[in-house]
């Protein structure tokens, strides 16, 4: 995948993104009530990590497109040490995939 075809996935995500939230707005103003926001349980706000410095490393080498061996090539590390990053990253940004946590990583201001 080129830099051409991984922005047009990522202005066509962005565009997903902008319409849902209109579509949320609307909907929202049509409420009446009031909604109760949702706030964690500690033991699980304990369990929230950031992502480390060198896991963000390796979310930018994703967002790049390189699969696991050039980004342990890139970064001096085994294959399967950049497996256990990607899986700590998965886990710490409650992602389904290697592109939802890019997704999570762009909305969130991790990578660029």
């Amino acid at each position: 995948m080129d830099a051409a075809e991984r922005k047009e996935i990522l202005n066509r995500y962005r565009d997903h993104s902008r319409r849902f939230e209109a579509a949320a707005a609307r909907r929202n103003s049509k409420r009446t009530g009031s909604v109760i926001p949702f706030t964690p349980p500690a033991a699980l706000r304990e369990l929230e990590q950031e992502p480390t410095a060198r896991e963000l490393e390796v979310l930018q080498l994703v967002a790049d497109g390189l699969v696991n061996r050039e980004i342990g090539q890139r970064l001096f590390l085994s294959e399967e040490t950049v497996k256990s990053h990607v899986r700590h990253l998965l886990a710490k940004l409650q992602a389904r995939s290697r592109a939802h946590a890019v997704a999570v990583g762009f909305r969130r201001g991790l990578i660029a």
